[in-house]
Formats: C-alpha cells, structure tokens, sequence
C-alpha cells in the first residue's frame, strides 16, 4: 500500500507511478490528515509513504498523523521523499518513527522535484526546463525503487552527517513555529469563491467567509493553496505576483496514470 501526501503534485506524482509499477492501492492522506480519520491500515504487500520534505525533515503534520495511524498486515515500511534537492533528516526521522511503532524499517529514496516554496525570495523558483527535467530524472528513477522493493531488498539514499543533524534540530521546530506567517496570503479579484483553497489545507487552516478564504495563524506554508487554486487568484504579499504558480500538473496529467 502507498501512502502520500501532497500539495503541488510533485508527490503524488511519484506515488502513483509507484502504485502502477507495484501494482498496488495508492491512499491520498491528505483528507485522513484533515479529518483526523484514524482508520486502521491493512496491507499484504510492504507499507510506502511518500512525502515531501518541509525545513529539511517530513512535515510536521505528516509525522505526527503516521504516528498515530494503525497500521496492520506487513510489518515492512519504505518512504520516498521529494525535494527540491536536500532531504535533510526526512530519513532519520522515518526510521526511528518506524521503529517505535514497531515496524521494520527498510531505507528511503531522495528524489529531487521542481522547487514549489515560492513565498520566500530565498528559494528561488525552478525554471520550466530544470522543471520538465527534474521531473523526467525522477520519473525514470522509479522502477529501480520499485525493483527493491518488490524484492525486499532496502532503499539507500546519502549518508546524513552529525553536523547536519546538529543544525537542523534545532533549526526545524523554530522555523516550523515562527516562520511560517500566514497573514500575507491574500485572494484577488480573480477569486470566484470555490472554496477549493479550503478543502486543501491539510491543517484545516482556512476557512470560507462571505466566499472569501480567511487564514488562520497555523500555517504550514505547504503552498496548496496558492499552488492549487485553479484561478491563480491566491498571493502572498509582494513576493508571488510575478512568480509562476507551479503545479506539476502544468507538465504531466496524472489521469493518465
């Protein structure tokens, strides 16, 4: 069974191409996560999660649902992770959170997607062409990953050095608690109302009022809002109006998966 999450589609890209190669059930996490639909799991074949990676680590809300979520059937759990080209500690996290759940932990694989954080100027966002190839390089690394794992064997991705960890410890709980302000987002007169920004938010972090998306303060800048909105009508300060809104489906149409 794959599991995912995803805001921009670059994740739920690798994962249903994944489920097709693997012949297996694919399960968006998003509505679980939303819900908080704690759900048992059940799976004959190894578990896969797949997710991206926020602040050099799994997202937040990722880790902590996959914490609480019963999982029942085969005891063996691989992760793919999508970046923009660091995963940080997205492994190490994976592993000891398999490990206290008791399951067996069989690596991870590290697949670089278009960069999709494009309210900060501090990323800067990836060119279509980087875009089609980045997602083409991924693309054909699938079945490799597949292969492994059809065949028990475990996913190996680059060594994590100590200094590494020593910086993002503490760096990810202050950035994920006082970086991510949500007060800037803001609709335009493209905004028709649909509510889609909404249904989106994993954290449930938006509500509609008079057909209008109000923010709350509990962001995690995961972009599906303005990343999903089928307007274009979401901004973020200044920052996003000359930025393009990336969405994978942009390049690829995932129907055709």
């Amino acid at each position: 069974m794959i599991l995912y999450f995803s805001a921009s589609g670059n994740t739920e890209y690798i994962a249903k191409l994944l489920a097709k190669e693997l012949d297996d059930e694919c399960i968006d996490m998003n509505e679980r996560i939303r819900t908080n639909d704690y759900t048992r799991v059940f799976s004959k074949k190894p578990f896969v999660i797949c997710t991206p990676v926020y602040v050099c680590d799994m997202p937040t809300f990722v880790r902590e649902y996959i914490k609480r979520l019963p999982f029942r059937g085969n005891r063996k759990v691989y992760y793919v992770f999508t970046s923009g080209g660091y995963a940080g500690m997205s492994g190490t996290t994976a592993k000891k959170l398999t490990v206290r759940k008791n399951m067996i932990y069989m690596g991870h694989a590290e697949l670089t997607m278009p960069s999709n954080h494009i309210v900060s100027n501090a990323y800067p966002p990836t060119e279509p062409d980087e875009c089609r190839r980045r997602i083409s390089d991924s693309s054909g690394r699938i079945s490799g990953i597949a292969y492994a794992i059809k065949h028990g064997e475990k996913l190996t991705a680059r060594h994590v050095y100590l200094f590494e960890k020593l910086v993002i410890l503490p760096f990810n709980p202050i950035w994920v608690r006082y970086m991510q302000p949500s007060k800037d987002f803001r609709t335009t007169d493209k905004c028709v109302g649909c509510g889609k920004c909404s249904r989106v938010c994993p954290i449930n972090n938006i509500q509609m009022i008079e057909k209008r998306p109000v923010w709350g303060e509990r962001c995690a800048h995961c972009m599906a809002c303005i990343l999903g909105c089928p307007f274009e009508a979401i901004e973020y300060a200044d920052i996003t109006p000359c930025k393009d809104k990336y969405n994978i489906r942009k390049y690829v149409s995932l129907k055709d998966i």
